[in-house]
């Protein structure tokens, strides 16, 4: 186990250009990441594509030690790993953020280890017998977010080197040190070569998602940047698994209990200070307990400590990056406009430092307004009167996007029934967001394609080759 500032020291370049990386909470520095160029990944993928056949002849149960040994190698390394996360990232060190980000890292890693993935039996009836087995892909490309850069990127590596691949990672020009970190410290119980982050800019993902030599890329963030893989793979036919843009909708019934789900509701949706894909994002509560819901879930928000991310009070932090913040800002200044009502925040402090928006709750909101249609990406959340449940289903449903959706009832059956009729990858019930390693997890409409997770997850990191005869 390195200290805080050995982790660092490995992962800073000794010469070549670097970008300056700022702490969001702060703005003083937190390192200088390399600025890695196309000749870079060029040099990568040459050596994981060589390193990947051995890697593909061990066969899955070396392989899986392999990431048991990966997993305690990141919890040796984790406190180290939290703090670079949480000045880099902006995220505090306590509640659902970044000690438990590196904690679901390890986890991760177990589970992808421990999933089973036997060849199929697909036909056995006498006179025909057929088998179906996953084969490596060979070298695959993953791009990952800002937002959760090492969970995500881990999401992506873990069942790619599962399955006998080699990875080349593209990490988040904002957060570049945090993967560097996380990927050198697996790289100490795997063969060399096989993992690289190639940390550049624009140039060097749009090369990763055309280079003939990637088998597959995953990719997680917005809908237009995964478009634009989407067409330049498509000259060498590339394996995608697309994690893209989501504008979650949570219904909460009329038979709920409004101080039992608040805090639930809360969390939901302000995880990570509302910067992640599968937060909910637009609350539809029916006519005879919205002003309930509204008061308990105002309560709940106003008593959760926003600050600096070291600091251990803290559950939530700032935005990750000027940019992000003002999208925000824009959006509740437009739903103020309108006319609907700021029940909670709104009206950030601008002589602080640091990219931090206030918690914000915004009620008796057009369903129309751009708070609600579009993915606000942040600490802002819209609360939307219906009056029955059919016109609730129709207004969740009214979006081009569909990773998650929720819905909020002591009544199971008839939460399921509500849930079957909503257009997303995954509805939860009673709670909103809480991903699962065992658990089938990808996107319905705009919010992409492919699944994560599981054997389903595995399986999509794998060429599939049935065996007749």
């Amino acid at each position: 186990m390195e200290t805080y500032d050995a982790l660092l020291a490995s992962i800073t370049p000794a010469s070549g250009e670097t970008r300056t990386i700022l702490d969001p909470a702060t703005g003083s520095l937190v390192g200088e990441a390399p600025v890695h160029t196309v000749e870079d990944l060029e040099t990568a993928i040459k050596t994981a594509s060589a390193a990947q056949p051995a890697w593909a002849a061990l066969g899955h149960g070396a392989r899986s030690a392999a990431l048991l040994k990966a997993a305690d190698a990141v919890e040796r390394s984790a406190e180290e790993l939290a703090r670079l996360l949480s000045r880099e990232q902006g995220k505090p060190l306590n509640g659902p953020n970044a000690r438990f980000e590196v904690g679901a890292c390890a986890a991760w890693l177990r589970a992808t280890a421990g999933t089973p993935l036997e060849p199929e039996t697909v036909v056995d009836d006498g006179e025909t017998y057929a088998e179906l087995h996953y084969r490596p892909i060979g070298v695959v490309g993953a791009i990952g977010p800002w937002n959760w850069p090492m969970m995500i990127t881990i999401w992506q590596i873990a069942p790619a080197l599962r399955m006998g691949n080699a990875v080349v990672v593209k990490p988040s020009e904002y957060t570049p040190l945090s993967v560097l970190a996380l990927v050198k410290v697996i790289n100490e119980e795997l063969p060399e070569g096989l993992l690289t982050v190639v940390s550049g800019g624009r140039e060097v993902g749009a090369r990763l998602s055309e280079h003939p030599a990637i088998g597959k890329v995953m990719f997680t963030g917005s809908t237009a940047t995964g478009k634009a893989i989407i067409k330049s793979s498509a000259d060498t036919i590339k394996r995608l698994t697309l994690e893209l843009g989501g504008n979650d909708a949570g219904i909460v019934l009329p038979d709920a209990d409004p101080a039992a789900i608040a805090e639930g509701l809360f969390w939901g949706a302000f995880i990570n200070t509302g910067q992640t894909c599968a937060a909910l994002k637009r609350l539809y509560v029916h006519d005879d307990i919205y002003d309930a819901v509204c008061e308990e879930l105002t309560k709940v928000a106003a008593a959760m400590p926003m600050g600096v991310g070291l600091d251990e009070n803290n559950v939530l932090g700032p935005l990750q990056n000027r940019a992000q913040y003002d999208i925000v800002a824009s959006l509740v200044e437009a739903a103020r406009d309108s006319g609907a009502r700021i029940l909670l925040g709104g009206d950030p402090d601008t002589g602080q430092p640091g990219h931090f928006y206030p918690t914000t709750l915004v009620a008796d909101i057009d369903n129309n307004n751009p708070l609600v249609t579009e993915e606000q990406f942040g600490p802002a959340l819209p609360i939307i009167r219906y009056s029955t449940v059919d016109e609730a289903i129709s207004m969740a449903n009214g979006l081009d996007v569909g990773l998650g959706a929720s819905v909020w009832s002591p009544n199971l059956a008839e939460a399921r029934k509500v849930a079957a009729r909503l257009e997303a990858g995954t509805v939860w019930i009673n709670k909103h967001g809480a991903v699962d390693p065992r658990v089938p997890f990808g996107g319905a409409k705009q919010s992409g394609y492919g699944l994560e997770f599981g054997v389903e997850g595995l399986k999509a990191l794998g060429v599939p080759q049935a065996i007749n005869g």
